[in-house]
């Protein structure tokens, strides 16, 4: 990439929860693709590492120490953006918490946190986007999901609830856009395991270190899919083959798959390693450090997905067969017209 590509201004974008993980992937692309960036997240140190990343492309970035169950810092990180960066574009809700325990062994406070930052956090972006987007009958909102926003599984309740709230959310919200016939666009991706730093920093009552379950991907495929969709406005796009079989599998047999769970969720979710219970956990403060993006599966992770390309790329491909099938028709009336 040379440096007029890398310089060049295509927008602004704010993403939550973008000092780690997921986010700090989804700023990276972000900043290679030509936008300034508003991060909002609670690590400072994280948040400096992302704004030296984005300004080594050539892009502005600015951050916020925000928690995003805070509506009212998540608007005022949304005033001062536009004060300092311009007009917002796309905004990515992205930041997430969870904990790993048996539902009996839950706490009611733990219930309420994760709702709202995995959840309210979310509507609260929404809300500060809207409020900016609407009047100007244009932008992008992109909402964070995951296979789990259709199928809970074991040991995760508090973060499936607030991921199955999300999709609520985004379906009231989608047809009210539609009746409004506002040029808005909204969109939610769904995700799969993934490689990120959660599993390092989420509260957890496991025996063993938790893990991602089933097969994981690397953070940049799930970024891939947040940009697309951000500029694409498409309704739903699904991460990864798990993600498609986990939505589909369940609409179809969900008490299959609440037998598969009971049987694999528990240990599917641990490694053979013994945790710590005393080890710090991100459920309430952030852990200090810059963190990047990727967690300690990176061994076990995919970097592409296949199906997650042929969905990016299926107008393409139906352009592709249409132009094929012109061309073999085509050929095939010349061939007779001669032999009539």
């Amino acid at each position: 990439m040379d440096t007029q590509e890398r310089t060049q201004r295509r927008g602004v974008v704010v993403v939550t929860g973008a000092s780690a993980g997921l986010g700090r992937a989804t700023v990276r692309l972000f900043a290679k693709h030509g936008y300034d960036v508003a991060m909002l997240a609670r690590g400072k140190e994280g948040l400096e590492a992302a704004k030296k990343e984005v300004e080594a492309v050539g892009r502005k970035a600015i951050y916020f120490l925000v928690d995003v169950a805070d509506a009212e810092a998540v608007e005022n990180a949304a005033a001062r953006t536009e004060e300092e960066l311009g007009e917002i574009d796309i905004w990515v809700n992205n930041a997430m918490n969870s904990v790993f325990s048996p539902v009996k062994e839950m706490l009611p406070d733990e219930y309420k946190r994760v709702t709202e930052v995995t959840y309210l956090g979310q509507v609260y972006g929404t809300l500060a986007a809207l409020k900016r987007m609407l009047p100007r009958d244009r932008g992008s909102i992109v909402l964070v999901g995951s296979a789990l926003a259709y199928r809970g599984i074991p040991l995760q309740s508090a973060y499936c609830g607030s991921k199955h709230a999300v999709e609520g959310f985004f379906d009231s919200l989608k047809t009210e856009l539609l009746h409004d016939k506002s040029k808005v666009k909204l969109s939610m991706v769904q995700l799969p395991a993934m490689n990120t730093t959660q599993f390092s920093f989420v509260k957890t009552r496991l025996p063993n270190k938790p893990k991602p379950m089933g097969k994981i991907y690397q953070p940049e495929v799930a970024a891939e899919a947040i940009l697309f969709a951000a500029k694409d406005g498409r309704r739903e796009i699904f991460v990864g083959c798990p993600t498609v079989e986990a939505i589909v599998g369940n609409k179809i047999a969900p008490w299959y798959a609440d037998y598969v769970l009971a049987k694999t969720g528990f240990d599917g979710q641990q490694t053979d390693i013994p945790e710590d219970p005393n080890r710090p956990n991100n459920l309430w403060e952030p852990i200090p450090g810059d963190h990047g993006a990727h967690g300690t599966f990176g061994a076990e992770a995919a970097d592409f997905s296949p199906e997650l390309w042929l969905s990016m790329n299926r107008n393409k491909i139906y352009a592709g067969a249409l132009a094929l099938g012109g061309i073999i028709l085509g050929a095939y009336a010349t061939k007779k017209k001669k032999n009539a």
